[in-house]
């Protein structure tokens, strides 16, 4: 915390009560407490919020590569089609545009 040992933490007690004396030195210890205290609760929430908006990204990144992933057809490889030997029957037989 800080690099303050015990020796450095002594010291700086000893100083705020001779400052701020006995009568009023609890006083202050409790409202530096509160304010820490209401400090640690509104790191937490910010925290708590940054956190909850990534994971609110991440999901919408999610959905449109689920969106890219469904609308791109997958194409077949033309070395992985082959015609049934029907088709290629069929093929022959008929003439093509070309030879007309």
């Amino acid at each position: 915390m800080f690099g303050i040992g015990v020796p450095e933490l002594l010291v700086i007690l000893v100083v705020a009560l001779l400052v701020l004396g006995p009568q009023r030195l609890p006083e202050v210890a409790k409202a530096l407490g509160k304010a820490l205290a209401e400090f640690r609760r509104a790191t937490s929430d910010l925290s708590e919020e940054l956190g909850n908006a990534k994971i609110m990204l991440e999901e919408e990144v999610r959905q449109a590569e689920r969106k890219t992933h469904t609308a791109q057809p997958q194409a077949i490889p033309p070395a992985t089609v082959s015609a049934t030997p029907q088709e290629k029957q069929e093929k022959k037989e008929t003439p093509s545009r070309e030879s007309q």
